[in-house]
Parts: structure tokens; C-alpha cells; sequence
């Protein structure tokens, strides 16, 4: 029964020709129906994930007339299906059947429990290597609770944050945890920055306003004598069940440091590093003297390692071009076995270009920099130095950065990049103030090059293009957010020429086969809004079949999950859309 066309000539008593019938529901579902078919014993679902590529078989053989199946709606635009009605005798096939419109329907569309406005829900998003838990957060949200499951209703602690876990079970999404800090103080911004390990199992948050002046693990939370230094928090899951795992400060622990302004975890959950962009030490590399405050702002980056449940600081990290105001540790990326970490200081100066140039010639203000370290045997050194292959000033290169699960591939986000090309490879000479870009470096024996040059398909100033990324685990897969693109469309695939929702924000899908790198889909919220900041945040999976962008201004007043997205009575309250 492999050969269904020549079973279908052959055969005299086949079931008779089926009817297949497509539409879509949240979250991420392609709900296939039919009529009954007289002779038929059992069904099969066939697909074109293009329309183009050979039809295969998708999950197993169908007993009765439907079937739900959870799509990655940003790489099935242009899929087709039909059914196979079977028996022992043979098959019969049904008319081809193409994905049509822009899959708006099949959004997921994630609030949080308690909704209020101006709490920025979908301001940093995570999700697991699986795609199964995700973890949003809030970093303006207002309660005054304390750790897991808390009161959520007390809105007594303004701006102090939290965070939201979802996960999917059976194809069904369900909030699993509010999480709020252990320490919950006003204005601190719990749920500026997140991360997940690839299991799903750790989670990282950070609060970059938190005051306390403890050092180190598990200090004293209480005092407050040091405003904005910044605090992490790392919780586990264990059985569905989350808690506090440790309270972790910078070494150096000083106001105004901004620590935890951003986070990355190891996929085993293990290695956690987080910046401090704030940070002003005269340092350079690794373990340097972290007590000559001498250069303002230049930043810092902390690395630390788990064993055994028990945290501690591994390194201490530094520029190699230590200089203030360079913002080193604005964002921050580790590869899956936490080995390789990428470090965007998005206002370092130089005016080199490429790999391993000049870095001591700062006439191009805020071009920015991206500094890659390795780790072997528990020791970091400094790998290579990158710089854009068009440095300009206040082009902000790294204020995004992404690595692939085994290091090997760097994505760049340079958001106020200023060329008008569009697509793969055009004319970075063409200047399109803010219009923004990434840089995708790949690495071989350790010597990194510049292997794609990634701009908008609708190129235009201010969108912000490369404000986020995120990189499927093979690399393979980059979503790239340019939170304040201004087309009204919705969905996937929409009309990108109508300017007329400013602000609203998308994120651009791109896929690379054999080196090579194409946009596979533009993507918009299902109910673009203007000022929404949708792309502010992006997350994938680590197969890139699951896509959560976070919409932080987003102004509906629904809870939950699929909740009326109409509603626009709450103001900046934020939302997360599942593709």
C-alpha cells in the first residue's frame, strides 16, 4: 500500500473519492474534516509543507473524520494536503487543498492571569528547547507577592514585576506559575529579562532595578542601600512544581550596575551568564580588578555554574577595549553546552569592520561591538572581536545577539543600521536612518567570518529591524523583531506596504539551507495595533517549529489564553503570540 497511485489504477475496490476541508484555531492548529467515505477503513493525512516539495504522510493512519494537528504557522503559508480514504483494496485521493489567507485565526494569542495596564506582559520571552514551556515576563507588573502562586490582585508594589509560565500538554496550553521575586520591592522590574534551560526545567529572571548591596549567591535581600544594582533569580521545575533556587548578585555589587539588564542559560540549565551593562570597572578580560570604578558604564558580564543544585561564580568578563560608556553586557547569548558566550556592547566606538580589527580607533560613536569567549576546562578567554562589515556610527551592532545550540553560528542585531537595502546581501551603503539590520557569523576551527548580510523585505526608517533575535537550535532558523515597523497587517504573509499602524511592530522569519539564507515569512500579530511593539521580544524553539513573539504595549484587557484580543481597555497591559 506504499505505492497509492499505482493502488489507485490497480485496484477496483477502493473507497470512493474523499473531501477534504481546512480551517484553524488557537493555538497553532490545522483542523482537518470530512464526510464520511463509503468503503473507506481508515484515512490518511498527506502534506506539501510549500506547496512544491513531495507530499508526505503526516502523523499516523486516521480511524475517524477529523484531526487536529499543531502547525509552526510561519513555515506552512504555502503548504497543501489531501486525504487518502483507504482499505486492504487500495486508496482514493482528494482534490489538493492549499493553505489560504494569513493564518490569523491559528495565532496564539497569551495574557496574563491578572491583566493590568502599563505592566508590559510579553516584554522578554523564553521558551524550551521542545517548545512545550514558555515563560513570559512582566516587568512592570504591580503585586506585591512574594515567590510562587501568590496574591496577584494587591497592587501595592508598582513596577516591581513578574513573570508567567506556560506549558503544553497534549497539545493544550495552561499557565503553570506567576512567579514573583523572593524580595518583591517596588520599581525593581522583575521580568526585565528571561531564560529558560532546553528541558524547560530552570528559569532565569532578572530584576536590573533591584536595591540590594548583598554579593555573591544567597546574600542579604533586605538591604537596600544599593538602588538599581540588580539582582537574578533562578528557579526550578520539578514535576510541574517551581521554586527558588538560588538569589544571585554581581561580585562587585554597586548601584546603578544594572545587573541582570540581560540573561542567558546553558541548555542544561547549568551555566547562567548575565550582564550588567551599567557596570564601570577599568577592567579587561577575564578576571580583572573589579574594584577601579574609573569607566563609567562600560559594563561587565558574570558567568556562573551549577553543581549539584549549588550556584557559584565562574567569571568575571570584561571587553577587551574596556572603555565608558561602552555598555558591554547589553545583551548577552550561550550556546547550548554554555561553551561559547556572544556579548553585544552596543555603544563601543571603533570604526574597524569585520573580525579581529582595530579597536582602538573610537571615531565611529556607538557603532558597537560584539566579543565572543570560550570556555574550556571552566576557563574563558576571549575568541574574536566583531564588528559589523558596514560600521557606522550609532548603528547600535549588538544590541541583539543569538547563538545556535553549538555555538557555531552568531546572529547580530544592529537596530539603528541606516542602509535602505532589503533582503539578503543588498547595498549596506544606502542610508535608511534607523531602518536597522542583522549580521549572521559563522564559525569554523574557531576563526569566525561574516556569512549574511539580513535586512527587512519592506525596508523603512525608524522599524527598528534587529531589535531582537533569536536562533533555532541548528542555526538554521533566525527570527529578527523590528518592534516599530508600522504595517497594518495581520497574520502571516500580509500586505507589508500599508504604513498605517505606527508602531505596530513585526518579525521577519528567515531560514538557511547550504549557507544560504532566504525570508521564509513576515510575521504580524493577529490584532496589529498601533504602538503595540510587537517583536520587542522573540524566542524559538529549538527545532524553530514554535515562535513566541512578545507584544509589551499591547492594550486588550483579555486574561489567559485566546481571550477577546478586541478589547483594548487596558492600556500597554502586553501580550505574546504563539506561531
Amino acid at each position: 500500500m506504499d505505492d497509492f497511485d499505482t493502488c489507485t489504477s490497480m485496484c477496483t475496490d477502493s473507497p470512493e473519492t474523499p473531501t477534504l476541508e481546512l480551517s484553524f484555531s488557537q493555538v497553532k492548529q490545522f483542523d482537518f474534516t470530512w464526510a464520511p467515505v463509503l468503503g473507506a477503513q481508515f484515512y490518511q493525512l498527506w502534506e506539501s509543507v510549500d506547496g512544491v516539495a513531495p507530499f508526505v504522510q503526516v502523523g499516523d493512519d486516521i480511524m475517524g473524520e477529523s484531526v487536529s494537528v499543531t502547525m509552526p504557522l510561519h513555515s506552512r503559508l504555502d503548504a497543501s494536503y489531501k486525504l487518502l480514504a483507504c482499505n486492504m483494496d487500495g486508496c482514493a485521493e482528494s482534490s489538493v487543498v492549499d493553505v489560504v489567507g494569513s493564518l490569523a485565526e491559528a495565532v496564539g494569542y497569551f495574557k496574563a492571569s491578572n491583566t493590568g495596564a502599563n505592566d508590559g506582559f510579553g516584554y522578554s520571552v523564553a521558551l524550551s528547547g521542545d517548545g512545550d514551556t514558555l515563560a513570559v515576563g512582566a516587568y512592570l507588573e504591580d503585586s506585591n507577592a512574594t515567590g510562587i502562586g501568590g496574591n496577584q490582585a494587591d497592587n501595592s508594589a508598582g513596577g516591581s514585576g513578574a513573570v508567567y509560565v506556560f506549558a503544553r500538554n497534549g497539545g493544550v496550553w495552561t499557565q503553570q506559575a506567576y512567579v514573583k521575586a523572593s524580595n518583591t520591592g517596588i520599581s525593581d522590574q522583575f521580568g526585565h529579562s528571561v531564560a529558560l534551560s532546553g528541558d524547560g526545567n530552570t528559569l532565569a529572571v532578572s530584576a536590573y532595578s533591584e536595591d540590594s548591596n548583598a554579593t555573591g549567591i544567597g546574600g542579604n535581600q533586605a538591604d537596600n542601600s544599593a538602588s538599581s544594582s540588580g539582582a537574578v533569580y533562578v528557579f526550578a521545575r520539578n514535576g510541574g512544581a517551581w521554586t527558588q533556587q538560588a538569589y544571585i548578585k554581581a561580585s562587585n555589587t554597586d548601584a546603578s550596575d544594572w545587573f541582570g539588564h540581560s540573561v542567558a542559560l546553558s541548555g542544561d540549565g547549568n551555566t547562567l551568564a548575565v550582564g550588567a551593562y551599567l557596570e564601570d570597572s577599568n577592567a579587561t578580560g577575564i578576571g580583572g580588578n573589579q574594584a577601579d570604578n574609573s569607566a563609567d558604564q562600560s559594563g561587565a558580564v558574570y558567568v556562573f555554574a551549577r553543581n549539584g543544585g549549588a550556584w557559584t561564580q565562574q567569571a568575571y568578563v570584561k571587553a577587551s577595549n574596556t572603555d565608558a560608556g561602552d555598555s558591554f553586557g547589553y545583551s548577552v547569548a550561550l550556546s547550548g553546552d554554555g561553551d561559547t558566550l556572544a556579548v553585544g556592547a552596543f555603544y563601543e566606538d571603533s570604526n574597524t569592520t569585520g573580525i579581529g580589527g582595530n579597536q582602538a580607533d573610537n571615531s565611529a560613536n556607538n557603532s558597537g561591538a560584539v566579543y565572543v569567549f570560550a570556555r574550556n576546562g571552566g576557563v574563558w578567554t576571549q575568541q574574536a572581536y566583531v564588528k559589523a562589515s558596514n560600521t557606522g556610527a550609532y548603528d547600535f551592532f549588538g544590541y541583539s545577539v543569538a547563538l545556535s545550540g553549538d555555538g557555531n553560528t552568531l546572529a547580530v542585531g544592529a537596530a539603528f543600521e541606516d542602509s535602505n537595502a532589503t533582503g539578503i546581501g543588498g547595498n549596506q551603503a544606502d542610508n535608511s536612518s534607523q531602518s536597522g539590520a542583522v549580521y549572521v557569523f559563522a564559525r569554523n576551527g574557531g576563526v569566525w567570518t561574516q556569512q549574511a548580510y539580513v535586512k527587512a523585505s519592506n525596508t523603512d526608517a525608524g522599524d527598528s529591524f534587529g531589535y531582537s533575535v533569536a536562533l533555532s537550535g541548528d542555526g538554521d532558523t533566525l527570527a529578527v523583531g523590528a518592534y516599530l515597523e508600522d504595517s497594518n497587517a495581520t497574520g502571516i504573509g500580509g500586505n507589508q506596504a500599508d504604513n498605517s499602524a505606527s508602531g505596530s511592530g513585526a518579525v521577519y522569519v528567515f531560514a538557511r539551507n547550504g549557507g544560504v539564507w532566504t525570508q521564509q515569512a513576515y510575521v504580524k500579530a493577529s490584532n496589529t495595533g498601533v504602538y503595540d511593539f510587537f517583536g520587542r521580544s522573540v524566542a524559538l524553539s529549538g527545532d524553530g517549529d514554535t515562535l513566541a513573539v512578545g507584544a509589551a504595549f499591547e492594550d486588550s484587557n483579555a486574561t489567559g489564553i485566546s481571550g477577546n484580543q478586541a478589547d483594548n481597555s487596558a492600556n500597554s497591559s502586553g501580550a505574546v503570540y504563539l506561531y
